[in-house]
């Protein structure tokens, strides 16, 4: 096992790494901008390292200022969290260059799966179903055009590189397409570095199911059940998430399950990673994406299969074997995670700085709280909004949505604007109360909301 690991990200992630490691008796380095130099993670970790600036480009995304830091710190493994470098494949080579290991998968996995045409070729190949579209970049509007005619509308645009919801349009006819097309090329390149777009037939009205995956270094691949994330916000960024799916039985279950392992063995992948899947009102599901990295949800996953999935991402990099099989992977209970954004949902969401004057979380039995900030703590504007992760669990649903309703209303942020009193009102809806959503609904929410004003 390592003896020492760097983690190389910031905020909530980097706090749940370092105390992973902990728990193992590993050291760990934390790596922080000057704007984070009172950050949670730079106070919980062994060693810590300024790498820049608060811009994430002069610190967190510095490439050579991170690569500084492990050689200084002498640590033999860097774990990335999610987001910066976890995707970046020339990351995990880099390190490779210098001796240190990357707790993720391979490079050429990270390629594979990188690339969303590349990695909708070998879904396909890999005998799984994937939604009509484009398999290769389209190259103009003109193309587009056509496509979209064939496959029919509405389609998505959708781009060929990254994630998180950014360069995506939905286009309900032909009119709209050249304007969106532009637009999300745009985003996509600003996002990404690469403009190049897929375009899809919409699935409508869809639920959005992903499986946990874990794969070690000696050929065994497992999943760990599902996650559903339907409930994301108007840029498909996710809001809540919950595990098990409420409508999942076990064979759909097994067969995504079965699925989502038969791609991962196709792009050689190693450690934890995620298939997404977009469910339709029939139960039929498509290959969405592969997401190689640990996810935000993560722990949801935890805490209704008792598998710390962090630990298991530093036991498979430092070469162990998995120690379960699928059959020993059980699903006990339900579980809930909201994220909480310092944003302001009377201002259409805009981000929210500044110092936090007062800040009391709820507790209890299954209630999780992962967060880097505290009372007195300087909201910086250059990062994420995500300030927290609630995470609640239960022995079903019901009983989870009810926990989750509790701890939100125990939670209460002064100094800055948080998305709590949203989510409060979100929970209390009863199509979420009853399971009952898709990727539309927090849409529909808010036509409701608007129109009550």
């Amino acid at each position: 096992m390592f003896r020492k690991v760097l983690v190389a990200n910031r905020g909530e992630i980097a706090c749940r790494v370092i105390r992973a490691c902990r728990e193992m008796g590993i050291r760990t380095v934390a790596i922080y901008s000057k704007a984070d130099r009172d950050s949670l993670h730079r106070l919980m970790a062994d060693e810590a390292v300024c790498v820049g600036e608060g811009p994430n480009g002069d610190s967190y995304l510095n490439l050579g200022n991170v690569l500084m830091a492990v050689q200084i710190s002498g640590a033999e493994a860097v774990h990335p969290g999610y987001g910066y470098f976890s995707e970046r494949a020339h990351f995990a080579q880099a390190l490779q260059s210098i001796g240190a290991k990357f707790i993720g998968p391979p490079p050429s996995a990270i390629e594979a799966m990188g690339d969303k045409a590349a990695a909708k070729r070998a879904a396909k190949a890999a005998g799984c179903p994937v939604v009509p579209g484009s398999e290769d970049p389209i190259p103009d509007e003109a193309t587009a055009l056509r496509v979209a005619h064939k496959i029919g509308y509405p389609v998505l645009l959708k781009a060929v590189a990254g994630g998180g919801g950014r360069g995506i349009r939905r286009v309900e006819d032909p009119s709209e397409l050249p304007g969106l097309f532009r637009m999300a090329a745009a985003e996509a390149k600003a996002s990404f570095g690469s403009g190049e777009l897929l375009v899809e037939k919409c699935v409508v009205a869809p639920r959005h199911v992903e499986i946990q995956i874990l794969a070690d270094e000696h050929g065994n691949v497992v999943h760990l059940g599902e996650r559903e994330c339907s409930v994301q916000n108007l840029r498909h960024q996710k809001i809540l998430e919950e595990a098990p799916y409420a409508a999942m039985t076990d064979r759909l279950r097994r067969r995504m399950g079965e699925a989502a392992v038969a791609v991962a063995k196709a792009v050689g992948y190693q450690n934890a990673g995620t298939v997404e899947f977009l469910v339709d009102a029939s139960g039929h599901f498509y290959f969405l994406e592969m997401n190689t990295r640990l996810q935000v949800e993560h722990p949801v996953t935890e805490a209704v299969t008792g598998i710390d999935v962090v630990q298991q991402m530093l036991r498979i990099a430092a070469g162990e074997p998995l120690p379960f099989r699928q059959k020993d992977v059980r699903i006990h209970g339900h579980a809930i995670e909201a994220r909480i954004t310092a944003q302001d949902p009377e201002r259409d969401f805009a981000p929210s700085t500044g110092r936090i004057e007062r800040w009391i979380q709820p507790g209890g039995l299954g209630v999780r709280v992962d967060t880097h900030v505290y009372a007195g703590f300087e909201v910086a504007p250059y990062y994420d909004p995500m300030i927290a992760k609630l995470i609640v669990s239960a022995e079903d649903r019901p009983a989870a949505v009810r926990r989750l309703r509790a701890a939100l209303h125990d939670f209460h942020v002064d100094g800055i604007a948080t998305n709590i009193p949203f989510l409060r009102k979100l929970v209390e809806h009863p199509q979420y109360e009853e399971g009952a959503v898709d990727t539309s609904f927090v849409a529909r929410f808010l036509g409701e909301t608007e129109d009550a004003r």
